[in-house]
């Protein structure tokens, strides 16, 4: 690994994180619309304490049925989820979609388990 150093600090070591959000329920019902999603992370993704100041050290891709977040800086996977549950919430979906952790490096977007009462009786 690459070693850098920072004004003030000791050595570190040069990050590489890979974060993915899989979104391949909700946009196969064609609820959530994959560029508007990716375009809503790069604006609101802070680098520095600054919004939408990604540069070379965060890098925001989709495909067809997910999302990829790169960063070679420290980054939080907490402020991924942070920004998918603001998305939901902005869109007016949140009610019926939760954000969930697969693994350390995995999110996955999936619908609320809704038990009718109705149904039991």
């Amino acid at each position: 690994m690459a070693l850098f150093k920072k004004k003030g600090q000791g050595v570190q070591r040069k990050v590489n994180l890979k974060f993915t959000i899989d979104c391949s329920r909700v946009v196969e019902d064609k609820v959530i619309v994959m560029r508007d999603f990716e375009k809503y992370l790069r604006e609101n993704i802070k680098v520095n304490g600054k919004r939408g100041n990604l540069g070379n050290d965060v890098n925001v891709t989709s495909n067809a049925r997910a999302i990829l977040v790169q960063s070679d800086i420290p980054f939080s996977k907490r402020a991924l989820k942070y920004l998918t549950k603001k998305y939901l919430r902005k869109v007016k979906i949140s009610e019926y979609l939760r954000v969930i952790a697969v693994n350390k490096q995995n999110y996955e977007i999936r619908y609320l388990k809704i038990f009718n009462e109705e149904e039991e009786e």
